[in-house]
């Protein structure tokens, strides 16, 4: 199998190499997560993005996975992060807030990759600006998050609500969800990269994963 694994990422840039399971086979998932759990690397390892049938095989090779939900695929199959080799505990706090429940799948996924960093990701969902106190109740919590994650879709407000209410790092996170004009989360990635909140940060549409490799980055610059 033709698998050219970078093992020592994480030394090099403090984020190891996941693997990114769409377009490939249940053997080449569990063939990659082995590869990377007996090369010389220290980091964790993440299948993400995997339909049962990854999940299964991967499990079955290699032993000690904890797995978490991450939504669903177009067709409606389920898919999960699957984390190995989880950090010791930091000490550091990621605070992962949604606007809606159906937010959740890609909150989920971003709160895995964290925990694999050893970080204690809490997630509270719903706390859209449509109800504008949900948000304002989580005042506590933002004062003492070492970092921020946002997942909103629609038009993507929350992000510049939050940020505006908190001294941490804020990473916007922009979903799929919404109606028609929210095309497909353009509208939410638009909003929040046109935010009159200074110093938000803004990943691509449904990147959790994308957004917690940032924090995880944010959280080692800041000791």
């Amino acid at each position: 199998m033709d698998l050219r694994l970078d093992h020592l990422r994480h030394e090099r840039t403090g984020l190891a190499e996941a693997v990114y399971a769409p377009g490939k086979t249940p053997a080449q998932c569990a063939e990659a997560v082995a590869g990377l759990l007996e090369g010389p690397g220290s980091g964790p390892v993440l299948l993400t993005r995997a339909t049962p049938a990854q999940a299964a095989a991967a499990a079955e090779r290699c032993a000690g996975a904890v797995p978490a939900p991450a939504g669903a695929d177009d067709s409606g199959m389920p898919l999960a992060t699957l984390t190995w080799r989880t950090q010791p505990p930091t000490g550091r706090t990621a605070l992962v807030l949604t606007a809606g429940t159906s937010d959740l799948p890609v909150a989920r996924e971003a709160a895995a990759v964290l925990a694999a960093y050893g970080h204690d990701a809490e997630v509270v969902a719903d706390v859209g600006v449509a109800g504008v106190h949900r948000v304002l109740e989580q005042r506590e919590p933002l004062a003492s998050a070492d970092v921020v994650l946002v997942v909103a879709g629609m038009e993507g407000a929350l992000a510049s609500v939050v940020t505006g209410l908190t001294s941490a790092p804020v990473i916007a996170v922009p979903t799929s969800t919404g109606y028609g004009s929210g095309f497909a989360g353009v509208t939410a990635l638009l909003g929040m990269m046109a935010s009159c909140s200074p110093g938000v940060t803004v990943v691509g549409i449904d990147n959790g994963f994308g957004a917690a490799c940032a924090a995880v980055r944010i959280l080692a610059a800041r000791g």
